[in-house]
């Protein structure tokens, strides 16, 4: 047996079990798992040992790949589950759709509030489904600094939700459902 034959029998269950628990699709995890390993294999070189283990980074790439994965799914929704679409939401109460609506007019207002840059990436990163590293490239910003302007966007989102009287009366709607 090879070595990379030996690396795959050592991790292969490692990286199909996050697959499968992300994906919660038996075929979905296996494509993954093989996607994960292909790319394990023609980029071993970045593999560093000094930053954490071989499980962690097996694991981080399989998060990511999932991840990935979703993003595209998300983007290929047929018209046909968008005329569902309506049906899914008619199940909710009209109080759910209520609370669901007046959510997102709150979150809205909230991502107009912080800073321009923020906003941006935050856009990129959950309503574009770009990676980090798409945003950083298109803002000619460095990897980290992209990193940090999404947490800090996400912190002033948080401040800015938790501070009206919206989102604490949203919050106190759902404590008691």
């Amino acid at each position: 047996m090879d070595a990379f034959e030996q690396f795959y029998e050592q991790y292969s269950s490692l990286v199909f079990h996050i697959a499968l628990k992300m994906m919660n699709d038996r075929m979905e995890a296996e494509d993954i798992c093989h996607d994960v390993f292909l790319e394990a294999f023609r980029k071993v070189d970045q593999f560093d040992s000094k930053r954490g283990s071989c499980e962690a980074w097996l694991a981080v790439k399989t998060r990511s790949r999932c991840l990935d994965r979703m993003r595209r799914q998300k983007r290929t929704i047929s018209e046909d589950s968008l005329q569902e679409m309506p049906a899914i939401f008619d199940a909710a109460t009209p109080e759910e759709r209520v609370i669901r609506r007046l959510d997102e007019e709150h979150l809205y207002e909230a991502i107009q509030q912080i800073p321009k840059t923020q906003r941006d990436t935050l856009i990129g990163f959950y309503y574009e489904s770009q990676t980090q590293q798409q945003i950083a490239q298109k803002m000619n910003y460095p990897l980290g600094t992209v990193k940090s302007l999404i947490r800090y966007g996400i912190q002033n989102i948080r401040k800015h939700w938790n501070g009206s009287p919206l989102g604490s009366a949203s919050k106190e709607g759902r404590k008691h459902e």
